[in-house]
């Protein structure tokens, strides 16, 4: 048997790989309809290809072939700060009520999802507390979250294989919320006959070929530099949260710090008499749209489909169930509850992202859905807050109390 052959990738080659990769998704979705149609992002394009060449190249000629992708978490720090920056408290005032439908929404659906995957569980022989790995703890909660509780549900309840349950789990719940976003949205709107918004003020995603304005060198380094000083006051806020003994992603942080920063910085210069925000503008949507992009793409070129092996039919057929659960639960829950309207609908997409993906990947499916029908301000302001902050916490307590830890 031959022995395999392993390389990595340097961290400057895989960062410049990413960069190839999104224009490899630029052109697929130029070239094929299907793709624009159904709003599929382009860094998933790009990201699941390279994931799809790596896994050829392992099953096919013993080469597992790693990146280096230090880099990627910056990138999300750097989005989640420009999105706090974007953010004013009036803004938030605004979204009170929605943010708190759409936060018990997302908390019923994390018992529902793990009554799904602990009955699936027990239904193939299993712990039913296994399930919670194909449930909330992989889904809802991410990578992050799967490797926080693994070693716990290894220790306590004996589930030796949790890890892989649940690193596996996320990998197919990640592509599987980048496929549904878009789809999901474009169906909604020409079912309901929604009408879409005239706004072309893009939280994510401008069009820069239709922008007439100018970028300015100072402008760049200017937001640049508050981008720099949230991500330093968020790795404070962080910090300080993990000395409290609360465990919360860094971007929730960063967000927070961007937030802070927006907003204390309109305080004085209104006090000041001047109406100039600390960091607006088209440099700020650039930087964090390349940022949110190579992100994705990082995250999903990085995958290793071969974890799946072992538990293939039972991690597949749990989580066939648990993207059709999302699906209808975005369609006849989310949906009516967050109004029936245009921002209903981008919200249902970013849902996927929520129930079954990232923070990142809600938003890269709102963005999708957004460039092709117009702006959704309400969908970006508390899909993030939910998604990044609020649902966190929600989901380790749900989790501790089915699980009994």
């Amino acid at each position: 048997m031959e022995k395999m052959v392993q390389y990595e990738v340097h961290s400057f080659i895989s960062f410049t790989l990413a960069i190839m990769l999104l224009f490899i998704g630029k052109a697929l979705t130029l070239r094929y309809e299907v793709l624009r149609r159904y709003s599929i992002p382009e860094p998933v394009i790009g990201g699941f290809a390279c994931a799809a060449v790596v896994a050829l190249l392992y099953f096919a000629f013993d080469v597992r072939l790693s990146f280096d992708l230090q880099i990627r978490d910056y990138l999300l720090l750097y989005f989640f700060a420009a999105l706090g920056l974007k953010s004013d408290l009036a803004s938030l005032r605004r979204g009170g009520k929605p943010l708190a439908i759409l936060l018990a929404l997302a908390s019923v659906f994390i018992v529902l999802q793990n009554l799904l995957g602990m009955g699936m569980a027990a239904g193939f022989g299993l712990n039913p507390k296994a399930g919670l790995m194909v449930g909330s703890v992989a889904l809802t909660g991410g990578v992050g979250t799967t490797l926080a509780w693994a070693p716990i549900f290894s220790q306590s309840l004996g589930i030796g294989n949790a890890l892989e349950l649940g690193i596996a789990s996320n990998t197919v719940g990640l592509i599987a919320a980048c496929v549904i976003g878009g789809p999901l949205a474009h169906h909604l709107i020409r079912r309901h006959r929604l009408t879409p918004s005239a706004d072309t003020a893009l939280e994510v995603g401008t069009v820069y070929a239709q922008n007439h304005a100018t970028l300015c060198y100072y402008d760049v380094l200017w937001v640049w530099m508050w981008l720099n000083l949230a991500l330093m006051l968020g790795y404070g806020f962080n910090l300080g949260f993990v000395a409290a003994g609360v465990t919360l992603p860094p971007f929730v942080s960063c967000l927070i710090a961007g937030i802070l920063i927006r907003n204390l910085g309109m305080w004085l210069l209104a006090k000041r008499g001047q109406s100039t925000e600390p960091a607006s503008g088209l440099s700020l949507a650039l930087i964090s749209d390349i940022c949110l992009g190579m992100f994705l793409t990082m995250a999903l070129m990085g995958m290793q489909l071969w974890e799946l092996q072992g538990s293939v039919l039972f991690v597949l057929s749990t989580l066939c169930l648990q993207v059709l659960l999302t699906i209808g639960f975005a369609l006849w829950v989310v949906f009516r509850c967050m109004g029936g309207d245009y921002e209903a609908s981008v919200i249902a997409a970013g849902f996927g992202g929520i129930g079954l993906g990232s923070t990142a990947t809600a938003i890269v499916n709102m963005s999708a859905v957004t460039q092709r029908y117009g702006a959704a301000h309400l969908a970006f302001l508390i899909v993030p807050l939910v998604c990044g902050f609020f649902i966190d916490i929600v989901n380790a307590l749900i989790i501790g109390a089915m699980a009994g830890v």
